[in-house]
């Protein structure tokens, strides 16, 4: 699926310590806890709660934060539709990276499983 040059742009600036306050309510307003979204993002980026910091204060960018990141290997078996993109679709390599992220956010919201949503193959 083809995103336009400036919505990938777009996500490219925004910086995740704009996004992460609302990853945090979103999965706590379902019952989850700061330390899954953690889990999630850690075993998606490799980040530990120091670096998460340290990015959150420095205010990154998504651009910089996902070239910082060290993906897991099954980032790819993130599949399925998020804010309107199927992810395995996305062409841009940043936006589709973003998408994952949103999307293990958004299960986690829903209460799957967490090995489920670390998928193990």
């Amino acid at each position: 699926m083809t995103t336009t040059p400036e919505h990938d742009e777009r996500i490219a600036k925004m910086t995740f310590a704009s996004v992460y306050p609302h990853y945090v309510t979103k999965v706590e307003k379902k019952g989850g806890t700061k330390e899954e979204l953690h889990q999630v993002i850690a075993w998606l980026t490799g980040f530990n709660d120091t670096k998460l910091q340290q990015l959150i204060d420095d205010k990154v960018t998504f651009e910089s934060f996902f070239q910082q990141a060290t993906l897991h290997p099954n980032a790819h078996l993130i599949k399925g539709v998020i804010c309107g993109y199927r992810i395995e679709d996305i062409e841009t390599p940043l936006t589709q990276q973003v998408r994952y992220l949103d999307k293990l956010v958004d299960e986690l919201a829903k209460r799957r499983k967490m090995e489920k949503i670390l998928r193990s193959e």
